[in-house]
């Protein structure tokens, strides 16, 4: 009666009354198969393109080891082409070459449905599903891949190291907290901007825009109100004031026809307007002043050409015309 073979690792089944004689080499040979199933690693080195991995019945072939590392410079994407093709397979592969590795079924085309790529320098299990000419591996690796991923979540803090998180094709970065969640940025300093052009921060919609410390507890505020026409307010919290290039401006609105004044040290209040000129009024070379006694007189280039007292009575320094053209 002839050998069988187990169904995925060849190992040697010798028939009733065969191999009389012989069955030492035979047993000692599947021993040493199940050494290698159970706890094998093999290289495949020197590897230059696509590349056979051969499990062959009653022999110490390259594929029945669990652990495959795979060296070599092929310089390209290669595929590891497994056979026989109805063999189920568990294997962990380490890519230790410089191009990316797909693990596929021999005879079957890859594609991201049948196949696993292993990038260079990269280690992954995969597992295949003996299914012959449509047979199809699969990853065991928890993929580090977000593209198939459609709703991936951290187990711990996403550490960007030296790299950004970047868009392609012009196409914006969302942030999108759940519900009334927020946003937070825990550092001193934001920087806005890209590179030397000018930055914009604007609300998201028609929704006033809100600039405020302290998530908004005891702060005062900016609002820029959205809409055509609408204000710019600036709102200190509780008895604060608003200091513009340090000039305090008051608290509160004053009575009607009210002026600002300052104090010359910076404050700023309301105050009546005065209605007096003062004792002296200058314009362009003349000046008008009133004296000590009360009169008012009349200058030009500092010296008084008219003085009129208090009774009424006008004195001047030339003649007065009474009625004639200038």
């Amino acid at each position: 009666m002839a050998s069988t073979y187990t169904q995925n690792a060849g190992i040697e089944k010798p028939g009733t009354g065969d191999q009389s004689g012989t069955w030492g080499v035979t047993t000692n040979t599947n021993f040493d198969i199940i050494d290698r199933a159970v706890h094998g690693q093999v290289t495949i080195s020197s590897i230059a393109g696509n590349t056979v991995l051969t499990t062959s019945d009653g022999a110490l072939s390259n594929g029945i080891a669990p652990v495959i590392i795979l060296t070599g410079s092929p310089g390209a994407t290669f595929e590891l082409r497994v056979t026989p093709t109805d063999q189920k397979k568990h294997y962990t592969i380490k890519n230790e070459t410089d191009g990316a590795c797909r693990v596929i079924y021999q005879g079957v085309t890859y594609s991201t449905s049948n196949g696993v790529e292993i990038a260079p320098n990269s280690t992954q299990a995969v597992t295949g599903d003996g299914g012959g000419g449509s047979g199809v591996f699969k990853s065991l690796t928890p993929s580090t891949d977000l593209i198939n991923d459609l709703t991936p979540q951290l187990g711990g803090d996403l550490d960007v190291v030296t790299h950004d998180i970047v868009s392609t094709s012009n196409r914006n970065i969302d942030l999108v907290p759940h519900g009334t969640g927020d946003v937070t940025l825990q550092a001193d300093t934001v920087q806005v901007g890209d590179s030397n052009a000018d930055a914009t921060i604007t609300s998201n919609g028609t929704a006033n825009l809100i600039l405020s410390t302290n998530g908004g507890t005891n702060s005062g505020t900016i609002t820029i109100e959205d809409g055509v026409n609408n204000d710019i307010s600036v709102t200190p919290n509780g008895t604060g004031s608003v200091i513009l290039d340090g000039l305090k401006y008051p608290q509160a609105d004053g009575s009607s026809n009210q002026v600002l004044k300052t104090d010359g040290s910076g404050n700023l209040a309301f105050a009546d307007a005065s209605s007096s000129l003062g004792s002296s009024l200058t314009l362009g070379g003349w000046t008008i002043s009133v004296d000590s006694n009360n009169d008012l007189n009349f200058a030009y280039g500092g010296t008084i050409r008219v003085s009129i007292a208090t009774n009424g009575a006008m004195t001047s320094g030339n003649d007065i015309t009474a009625f004639g053209s200038p």
